[in-house]
């Protein structure tokens, strides 16, 4: 018997109706077109919507910077987790849904790959509206010919396979350690010191998560060869990276909780991960420069 899907609706599908958040956004974006850097593809996910944790100042100010052809949502956009056990949605999080639906209407194609916390959504796989593709994976082909497979990852975690109550437990006190995330930085911004990403440092000094990524990461890209095609491009455990595994390009675009990182095609197929706290902080930098120049010169000025 084929699937019945609910009747498609703003009121049961709110996260893809883009008057929704219009009606309630509260940051316009503010940058010059000539600003903007465009990619012929960007990959994003592990957003985390719906949880303290989630960058939304930084996530915004990456969409209010970018432009692409096309935009993967590479799953876990909203933390459904997270939000079945209490209800957190500050403006910044509309503003980031209005952005990602205003592109799908000024004609960026938009792939929405749910993930394990946002797997509610995976009742709509292979529907389209709004301008946002549902999937449960995709196939991208780059400028240069490469084939890629697009999944969120949570298929190879064992973890979720085996013991979905220990991943719940798992979750748990993750967001403990993003709460700590979040509180540190804060200290920081008031001191004028950048973004610093405590729980990344903590899981790079951990062992047992060291080795589980480098498992998750050769269980990708096995799976990816099996099917045929040239590399994979996954998110899930929050860890960008990208390196070749046994004649398989594997790909991860991070997250927007800890790292704050993006993946990106550029129109020559050439991949790159961006830091975006790195970016701000490099753009800054600039801008500093430039005022200082400026002073320079009006000093200059005065004197002559």
């Amino acid at each position: 018997m084929a699937k019945q899907f609910p009747p498609i609706s703003a009121s049961n599908v709110p996260l893809l109706d883009v008057d929704r958040y219009e009606a309630r956004l509260t940051r316009q974006p503010q940058v010059n077109p000539v600003d903007r850097t465009r990619y012929r593809t960007i990959w994003i996910s592990d957003i985390h919507l719906g949880t303290r944790g989630c960058n939304a100042d930084m996530l915004i100010d990456f969409l209010d910077h970018v432009d692409s052809d096309t935009l993967y949502l590479v799953g876990d956009i909203i933390d459904g987790w997270r939000l079945k056990k209490k209800f957190y949605w500050p403006d910044g999080h509309n503003d980031i849904v209005w952005r990602i639906l205003k592109r799908a209407k000024r004609d960026t194609r938009i792939v929405y790959i749910p993930g394990n916390h946002d797997e509610m959504f995976r009742q709509f796989t292979g529907l389209n509206f709004g301008g946002v593709e549902i999937r449960r994976s995709a196939i991208h082909e780059t400028a240069d010919g490469r084939r890629l497979l697009v999944l969120h990852g949570d298929e190879f975690d064992a973890v979720m396979l085996a013991h979905r109550w220990l991943a719940f437990v798992g979750d748990t006190a993750y967001t403990f350690l993003m709460r700590l995330n979040w509180v540190v930085n804060k200290v920081r911004r008031r001191m004028g010191l950048p973004y610093w990403s405590l729980s990344k440092m903590a899981k790079n000094k951990v062992k047992n998560a060291v080795e589980f990524i480098g498992r998750f990461e050769e269980l990708v890209a096995k799976a990816a060869g099996s099917r045929g095609v040239d590399g994979v491009v996954c998110g899930h455990i929050h860890t960008a990276d990208m390196r070749e595994i046994k004649g398989i390009e594997y790909y991860n675009d991070g997250d927007w909780v800890e790292g704050c990182t993006a993946l990106v095609e550029c129109d020559d197929g050439t991949m790159e991960i961006l830091h975006w706290a790195d970016e701000i902080a490099a753009r800054e930098a600039r801008r500093a420069e430039q005022l200082e120049l400026e002073s320079v010169n009006d000093d200059l000025v005065q004197a002559a």
